[in-house]
């Protein structure tokens, strides 16, 4: 059984990953597609949720098995014992776009005892801060996707509307990402009290005019800044 890290799954986490460990001075093994999976004292499954049970089975039974999954428990993995997951809590673009140059990369982990104490090592030969979750996955996860996937997708629509202003449609994104990033950062720093802007200043006529706008522009557009709109509002009551 080698000792050295067994990751399953070429994807974008598993080409990073991999390459992280080699620039740490750490060796691993990137397991593909139809590849026979050596015995390990510690695999990592960086597959696709959907693929996490079928991979499991290929692992040959003895060591750790760890899953990537941020939505998942250790079911899928069983009957391998110990079992848990390590989550980066990060977006990885692959390493042939760039590797996250973020000076603190959390990363979540569960499981069995034995399995979070090697999550906790292999994270940290990748340079990430471990914490652990030990509640509903759901909520974990959904709260990813929500600072992760959802804050993306607000800049690309609100790049849609600076283009819409009459601003090249190449320069909205790079515009926008300052403020992005500065409010990002302020509210994590500081909570709701970081909220800026005519709804924290209560300028109804103002969102009014956005509203309208918007809905000239996409009704599904003004949809959506009302219901941010209207959160942003409990936040502040």
């Amino acid at each position: 059984m080698t000792n050295i890290i067994v990751i399953v799954g070429p994807g974008r986490l598993g080409r990073s990953a991999a390459k992280i460990l080699e620039q740490n001075g750490h060796q691993s093994i990137l397991i593909g597609h139809g590849e026979s999976i050596p015995p390990a004292e510690v695999t990592w499954l960086t597959v696709p949720d959907r693929a996490i049970e079928a991979a499991a089975k290929a692992v040959p039974v003895g060591g750790i098995v760890l899953h990537a999954s941020g939505a998942h428990t250790t079911e899928p993995l069983r009957p391998h014992s110990p079992a848990g997951s390590l989550h980066p809590l990060m977006t990885f673009p692959g390493p042939e776009m760039g590797l996250p140059d973020e000076p603190v990369i959390p990363a979540a982990v569960s499981g069995d005892p034995e399995a979070i104490v090697a999550a906790r090592t292999l994270s940290g030969m990748l340079g990430f801060s471990a914490f652990e979750v030990p509640g509903d996955r759901a909520l974990y996860h959904a709260a990813a996707v929500t600072s992760g996937n959802f804050a993306s997708l607000l800049m690309m629509e609100a790049a849609r509307m600076l283009t819409a202003a009459g601003v090249p449609e190449e320069q909205a994104r790079p515009l926008l990402a300052p403020l992005a990033i500065a409010s990002i950062k302020s509210a994590a720093a500081h909570g709701s009290s970081a909220l800026t802007g005519p709804i924290a200043r209560g300028d109804e006529n103002v969102i009014a005019a956005h509203t309208a706008a918007l809905n000239t522009m996409d009704p599904n557009l003004a949809v959506l800044y009302q219901t941010l709109a209207e959160a942003t509002r409990r936040i502040k009551r």
